[in-house]
């Protein structure tokens, strides 16, 4: 159920899978800046901050109903889907479990799109 009793509840699991996946990219972005190899790790901060605000963004429109929630929540499947390739290069703890977050919140997404 939404926020508002007039929020559309078909979209809340995706919602707040894109939330919790914003979280944990901004969190491993964080944690990718204090290893030792940070620059190794270029490719995947950018990938990181990409999804923490793609994510952002199609949370704000499914919470509005946009009529671009669909299409917007395929392109956060293929970022989601991007940044664990990326996290899943790296033996990190922070970057398993982020991986792991974006590929659940990348088949959230996809339901929501189909």
């Amino acid at each position: 159920m939404g926020v508002l009793s007039n929020s559309p509840s078909n979209m809340d699991h995706c919602i707040e899978e894109c939330i919790k996946c914003a979280r944990a990219c901004e969190e491993c972005h964080t944690a990718c800046l204090q290893e030792p190899d940070v620059q190794a790790r270029i490719t995947c901060i950018q990938h990181l901050n990409d999804c923490a605000e793609i994510c952002l963004q199609a949370a704000a429109l499914m919470a509005r109903n946009s009529h671009m929630a669909k299409s917007f929540c395929e392109l956060c499947a293929s970022m989601c889907e991007g940044c664990a390739t990326e996290c899943d290069k790296f033996p990190d703890a922070h970057c398993k479990e982020c991986a792991e977050i974006c590929r659940s919140c990348a088949t959230a997404c996809r339901q929501m799109a189909s």
